[in-house]
């Protein structure tokens, strides 16, 4: 059996933590192993490894999100990237076609699809395991897992399931409902209805046939070179609704949805992250502080304080799913982000009259991790090591600099930067457009930077 986790989203509904380059799975507000936070998509990462799926799983996922995917699992993962988002059921098309072309699976193997970010235990990817006996014993197309319902809920899909006609553990779809009343999903699960967790498992060749029926290669790198073609929508829409043969697998476990801020904070195990205070006489009130000030929250019931270099969020935590309508329109460039070799933080971003651009970042490099050896076109740089030692790679040549070091870059100058112990510096760049786009990235790998650097000498 193979496993597709999604990885999406800019996770909106948990702004001012979340933005365009750190969707919700990446916060780190968790509480994992020695009392250090973890975030939902290593929790799952871990899980998978505790029930001996972690080998059979790939990860189709954005080029925005594969830094942050590879810092947290340390390159752990098999990755698919969308050349650009277009939904889910272009993501699961792509993905089957690099389980068929690429890693050679047979068109009758079973295949799950699931989110990265469901907050369950063990016992879940357990279940998923038993979708592939479903799946052959049921000669189904699609199989999903339902969720026993333990309240009636306006917040999630229902799975409205036939009346069980045999022995087996599965059951017949007759159909679904999307996000109803309470009275209407008090009445669904009156009827044996589930809990829609997300979650589909096919034979590889079903999604191949759909490809082919639409005129669509099932090779991989043929694939990626069509992707902009493959019709933008999800995988319900495109697949599910279109499929008669459905049936179901009842999960009667713990799952959850920790997609907003009242949802997470009920799953954090303290009250309090970051600096600040909260005074004895709130009640049910979370502080998850980013910033390097502290924040104080008195006399508060019922309450979430989120504060990040992206925005600060004050909300009663029922009122907190709103977050998304009234920030959708936000598109200031991202504050905070994690790399695969560290992370940054703007601290200062102007652009002047006359149009030159100044913006400055506080970077950290992990020990034993690197910069890309690249250029920039339209913009000069100059670094300030605030901490740690390292090895800096410029115009062909490799020095070792240390605290109170001051860098110099002009636009075509070739730099990298390897962290011999854990680096901190001040960048300040000024240009006449200081976008992502400006970065020529010649070398990745430290190794090939060397290589270079090395014969550039000789």
């Amino acid at each position: 059996m193979k496993l597709v986790l999604l990885s999406g989203g800019s996770g909106k509904r948990l702004w001012p933590l979340s933005n365009d380059s750190r969707s919700k799975q990446f916060l780190k507000i968790l509480e994992g192993d020695n009392g250090k936070n973890i975030s939902m998509f290593q929790r799952v990462w871990k899980q998978l490894n505790n029930v001996n799926l972690a080998d059979s799983t790939v990860i189709a996922t954005s080029k925005s999100q594969v830094d942050m995917i590879q810092g947290q699992l340390e390159n752990q993962v098999g990755l698919i990237i969308e050349p650009s988002r277009r939904d889910t059921f272009p993501a699961i098309a792509l993905a089957a076609t690099y389980l068929y072309s690429v890693k050679h699976s047979k068109t009758d193997d079973v295949v799950a699809v699931l989110p990265v970010d469901p907050f369950v235990h063990d016992s879940f990817f357990e279940r998923v395991k038993d979708l592939e006996a479903v799946i052959n014993e049921s000669n189904s197309d699609l199989a999903l897992i339902g969720v026993q319902p333990t309240y009636p809920s306006s917040k999630y899909g229902y799975i409205v399931p036939s009346k069980k006609e045999s022995e087996s553990e599965f059951l017949k779809v007759n159909g679904f409902y999307e996000k109803p009343t309470e009275e209407t999903a008090s009445n669904l699960i009156g009827q044996g209805a589930l809990w829609n967790c997300g979650l589909f498992a096919f034979k590889l060749s079903y999604i191949l046939d759909i490809l082919k029926e639409k005129g669509f290669p099932t090779s991989y790198d043929e694939l990626l070179v069509q992707y902009d073609k493959l019709p933008k929508i999800s995988f319900d829409y495109e697949v599910v609704e279109k499929t008669k043969d459905i049936v179901v697998l009842p999960y009667d476990g713990y799952w959850k949805d920790l997609g907003t801020w009242n949802t997470l904070t009920e799953e954090m195990a303290i009250s309090q992250i970051g600096k600040g205070v909260i005074s004895n006489d709130s009640e049910n009130t979370h502080l998850i502080n980013e910033l390097d000030i502290p924040v104080t929250i008195l006399g508060a019931t019922n309450l979430v304080v989120a504060a990040s270099p992206d925005g600060i969020l004050v909300s009663d935590k029922d009122a907190s799913p709103r977050i998304k309508e009234l920030v959708g329109d936000f598109d200031n460039r991202p504050m905070y982000e994690e790399r695969r070799w560290g992370w940054y933080r703007v601290l200062d971003y102007t652009k002047y009259e006359e149009g030159n651009e100044v913006l400055t970042k506080r970077i950290g490099i992990h020990a034993g991790s690197n910069l890309s050896y690249q250029c920039h076109n339209k913009r000069r740089e100059v670094w300030t090591i605030m901490k740690g030692e390292g090895v800096l790679a410029f115009n062909g040549d490799l020095s070792v600099v240390r605290a109170g070091d001051v860098i110099q870059i002009n636009a075509g100058d070739h730099h990298a930067l390897k962290a011999y112990t854990e680096i901190e510096l001040i960048e300040v760049q000024s240009g006449s457009e200081l976008i992502e786009e400006d970065i020529n990235r010649v070398f990745m790998t430290w190794t090939e930077i060397e290589e270079f650097c090395y014969s550039f000498v000789n």
